[in-house]
């Protein structure tokens, strides 16, 4: 290309194409990755799609030939007249996409809440500005230029969230790190251009300055995006790869059990078959019955431990001393409970409420306290003597709170009721108020990684291998709850566990 028609494009980018380039990436930025929120939820994406998309719609009126330009033409006024609100916009949600693309709440929840809150009364003084600068024409707040104001918070606020993004320790910060700083060093380059009249008189090269910088910044953008969904496959693809090594050992242990079964039967005598096939039978449904508990609680769910931690590493981060030492007085006792359940067959009724009750008080940190659950045990049962089997709680429980209450944004409640039956049965009933079976199975089948719960099915066999030394059996039954208006309220367990 002839360099004289590049330099021409460059000084006069509104009449020459370039901000149509400019424009035409930005709109299929924004229509796919608005696209793609819908495909994995994630909001960063949907973030990003508006920032995109305001960035389009605020330079829209900058042509001034072309089909943009005749197209534009019947709003091109109101355009030019909320240019600089589209622009506050977008540079405010610029801060919120980056942050929660970034996941700054897991990081440091001081610093989220300080730039959010930033933003904030950033949005409030626009706000008021704007009613100011409409009713009575004038551009000043504190007799300052609103236009510089913001630049000049904008500038400081970016500084400091520069700090910020440093000490996080993700490879994704780099993206927004270069890619803001080529926005800003080309907003900064053109804007001071304009001020102090450095640009020749007809050029409009501080244009063609700024979207260079759009086009860098977003390129940045997209693959860090893009970045962040190949972490998020990986990660997903190394818990399938555990997920079938466990499956491979389980059934390793089962074929050995079988094996041995099968050599037993072989060696009974012919007066004894029918008698010792059976006994045979029952060790062998009780073994198997036995490995899948053993089964179960290896694979209690390791990324419960791992947030657990990560949770409690937070406290100390924040310096909050004391509920770092609290919860970890508890995520201690919880594992030492875990691991004296392993040993026996079964455990007390009051050992099962208080091993229940750590692991709640546990999983509640990943939600901010924010479930309200309780347990109301009847006062005449003898907790202490009563036997069921243990841990027998903990999948009802882990599927109410991650299947029925995680969706579920208002407030969140579980309760756990115990009573007895006719002297023959206790009745343990697990009531949560979250989105319902039906809205939870619409969820599941949405994401990308799905993943069949064993834990239920589990149970019910440990349930009915544990009735079999009763007289009595057991009961499983779920309830769908449903409000006034007949849409879902929440989900009721109950389990009846024989006693005699």
């Amino acid at each position: 290309m002839d360099n004289s028609i590049l330099i021409d494009i460059l000084k006069h980018p509104n009449e020459n194409g370039l901000v149509v380039f400019v424009l035409g990436i930005l709109f299929v930025l924004s229509i796919y990755h608005f696209l793609l929120y819908f495909q994995h939820k994630d909001k960063a994406y949907l973030y990003y799609s508006l920032f995109t998309l305001l960035i389009f719609i605020s330079n829209l009126n900058r042509p001034t030939n072309g089909f943009i330009a005749t197209l534009i033409q019947p709003i091109s006024d109101t355009l030019h007249h909320y240019h600089i609100e589209m622009v506050w916009l977008y540079n405010m949600l610029y801060f919120i996409f980056a942050f929660t693309f970034l996941d700054l709440k897991s990081y440091s929840t001081k610093w989220y809440n300080f730039i959010f809150r930033a933003i904030g009364v950033l949005f409030i003084i626009c706000v008021i500005s704007e009613i100011l600068f409409r009713t009575t024409g004038n551009f000043h707040i504190l007799f300052i230029d609103r236009h510089q104001f913001f630049m000049v918070y904008l500038t400081l606020l970016g500084l400091i969230t520069y700090v910020v993004l440093y000490k996080m320790d993700t490879p994704l910060k780099y993206y927004i790190i270069i890619g803001s700083l080529f926005l800003f060093s080309s907003s900064l380059i053109a804007s001071l251009l304009h001020i102090f009249k450095m640009v020749p008189e007809g050029s409009k090269i501080n244009y063609s300055i700024f979207y260079i910088g759009v086009i860098l910044e977003n390129i940045l953008f997209s693959l860090g995006l893009g970045h962040k969904q190949k972490l998020i496959l990986k990660e997903k693809k190394e818990s399938q790869i555990k997920l079938i090594e466990q499956l491979k050992e389980n059934e390793k242990l089962r074929l050995k059990i079988h094996e041995k079964f099968e050599q037993d039967v072989a060696s009974l005598s012919k007066k004894a078959e029918v008698e010792k096939l059976e006994a045979i039978k029952a060790k062998y449904d009780k073994e198997l019955s036995e490995l899948k508990m053993a089964s179960l609680r290896s694979q209690m769910n390791p990324h419960f431990i791992f947030n657990s931690l990560n949770s409690i590493k937070l406290y100390i981060i924040n310096n909050e001393k004391e509920n770092a030492v609290y919860y970890l007085n508890k995520f201690s006792k919880l594992i030492r409970k875990i691991l004296a359940t392993t040993q026996e067959k079964v455990i007390s009724l009051a050992d099962e409420i208080e091993t229940m009750e750590l692991y709640l008080n546990i999983e509640n940190i990943r939600f901010n306290n924010e479930i309200d659950f309780s347990f109301t045990v009847d006062k005449t049962l003898a907790l202490d003597t009563i036997k069921i089997p243990g841990l027998i709680l903990q999948p009802f429980i882990e599927n109410a709170i991650w299947h029925g209450l995680s969706p579920k944004k208002e407030k969140k409640k579980l309760i756990v009721t115990i009573e007895g039956y006719k002297q023959t049965h206790i009745i343990i009933s697990i009531l949560d108020n979250g989105v319902g079976r039906k809205k939870s199975a619409e969820i599941k089948q949405n994401k990308i990684h799905k993943k069949d719960s064993l834990g239920i099915k589990i149970n019910e066999e440990r349930l009915r291998n544990f009735s079999s030394e009763y007289l009595n059996n057991y009961s499983l039954a779920f309830i769908d709850l449903f409000d006034d208006n007949n849409l879902a309220s929440g989900t009721q367990v109950t389990i009846m566990i024989p006693t005699v």
